[in-house]
């Protein structure tokens, strides 16, 4: 006599047979979790990490960016990013609209397209708030909101459809990229260095002087990227199993071993531990394990954590101040040390260290071709080891070239709408002169009330009197 099944795993209408539940609730958390690191992490991180006069318009980049990517992703960048072919390196524009689209099985995972779609919009929205990082303080925000659609659109997709898309020439060739260490963090590291050397520094007093103005809500935003970050690389794999138990676990030993090393650096060469260094160094680690993270081995994590604490505190706290066009170009966040050495590190020690077994767990088809430097060595396969560090050279360097390229047409094209650096008055004034609006109203400040007119009717002292009154 068969035995029927729990009534949670009938096959129904709205539960198919290809539907895993326990999947798609994972899938669907982890993308929140992914989603809650651009809104509220880094809006907060943004907002808290400037000089007061530009908190809101950090935040507000930020929370711009999150809502602008979703409604072209759903339009037409989810089909370039994962659609049919329309190039080797692209895919087709279209909707991602329809029901029956959305509700079929995706690509990948035991779970409808619809948490696909959203899945992989939590990342091309944060890719896009990182570049934003490298502009704070001085990008027009009109320029930044044609700069978003035409950036995610333009070059985002290539990347995205070329590693990641089963159909991507890259992704044929064997680059490994396990979340977005090349598609997220090296793109957005060089997108956001090129954009910033078109838009222009800010001005010379906020580069000298740029202090945050809040940095227990600066930690606050960093904790949610870091903590955000098991969502980021556990829903590597489109499945809750095994691999993404290991890339949960990795991603946090790594950074946590980056960022005591770049602690101690900051303290052997400066005498002082500095937060914001620390901040620093948990960021390249976390973009550091992120190609790797489901694919090496534990002490190999730890390595990684070692390098990318210690190689780009070397680049941002010794070559950047040595190499006069780094200096030249006012990155604000330092995304290029943070997101791009970073993650080019990331990308090269994933070829290293990706170990066979880890491999065959994430990567379906075939995956011989898939094997760690150093693994080639111990397994006699010099060979298949070699031909993966090359591969994945070659994936750095096209990302590299596309988004250059890309950025540098985009800059130069909304340049000629409207300009790309705000006025000189209004980089002096800040948020009240571009939205009307300040972070805090301090008592003490001499602060204003104002109608939405903009005339003055109200002091901070008639204001209570007002207030007692309404109470009464």
């Amino acid at each position: 006599m068969a035995v029927p099944l729990p009534s949670a795993l009938n096959v129904t209408e709205a539960s198919p047979d290809w539907l895993n539940k326990g999947d798609n609730a994972w899938q669907l958390t982890a993308a929140t979790i992914v989603g809650m690191q651009s809104v509220p992490g880094l809006v907060i991180l943004y907002g808290s990490i400037v000089k007061k006069k530009w908190a809101i318009n950090s935040a507000f980049m930020a929370l711009y960016a999150f809502a602008a990517v979703l409604v072209c992703w759903v339009g037409w960048a989810f089909q370039m990013s994962f659609g049919e072919e329309m190039f080797f390196f692209w895919g087709k524009p279209n909707f991602a609209l329809d029901q029956k689209y959305l509700l079929d099985q995706g690509f990948a995972g035991y779970y409808p397209r619809a948490t696909l779609v959203f899945f992989q919009f939590v990342f091309a929205a944060i890719t896009l708030v990182l570049v934003g990082g490298a502009l704070l303080g001085r990008m027009n925000f009109h320029a930044w909101m044609l700069f978003v659609p035409l950036w995610l659109t333009f070059s985002y997709t290539i990347g995205a459809y070329s590693i990641w898309s089963p159909a991507g020439f890259l992704a044929k060739a064997g680059v490994m990229d396990y979340c977005g260490g090349f598609v997220i963090h090296l793109a957005s590291g060089v997108a956001g260095f090129t954009a910033a050397y078109w838009v222009g520094p800010r001005t010379s007093k906020d580069r000298e002087r740029f202090p945050p103005n809040n940095i227990l809500l600066m930690l606050a935003g960093a904790g949610l990227l870091w903590m955000g970050w098991s969502g980021f690389n556990g829903g590597g794999p489109y499945a809750a199993n095994i691999d993404a138990s290991l890339a949960v676990l990795n991603t946090h030993v790594c950074t946590a071993t980056s960022l005591l090393v770049w602690l101690f650096l900051d303290i052997l060469f400066f005498s002082k531990p500095s937060v914001i260094g620390a901040v620093q160094g948990m960021i390249t680690g976390l973009v550091c394990i992120t190609p790797a993270a489901g694919i090496v081995q534990g002490w190999a994590a730890i390595i990684m954590g070692i390098l990318s604490g210690s190689i780009p505190w070397y680049t941002m706290m010794v070559l950047h101040k040595k190499i006069s066009f780094l200096k030249y170009v006012d990155d604000t966040m330092a995304v290029f040390h943070t997101h791009a050495i970073a993650g080019s590190l990331g990308g090269v020690l994933t070829g290293f260290f990706a170990e066979p077994r880890l491999n065959r767990l994430f990567f379906s088809g075939d995956t011989t071709k898939y094997i760690g430097f150093a693994y080639g060595i111990k397994d006699s396969r010099f060979g298949a080891g070699l031909r993966q560090m090359g591969v994945q050279l070659a994936g750095i360097v096209f990302i590299v070239f596309i988004n250059v390229f890309v950025t540098s047409v985009i800059c130069l094209v909304v340049r000629l709408i409207v300009p790309l650096r705000l006025s000189e008055e209004e980089l002096e004034i800040g948020d009240d002169a571009i939205h009307g609006e300040e972070a805090y109203a301090l008592w003490g400040d001499g602060e204003k009330y104002e109608t939405q007119n903009g005339n003055d009717v109200f002091d901070v002292e008639s204001t209570k009197a007002v207030q007692m009154t309404t109470a009464f």
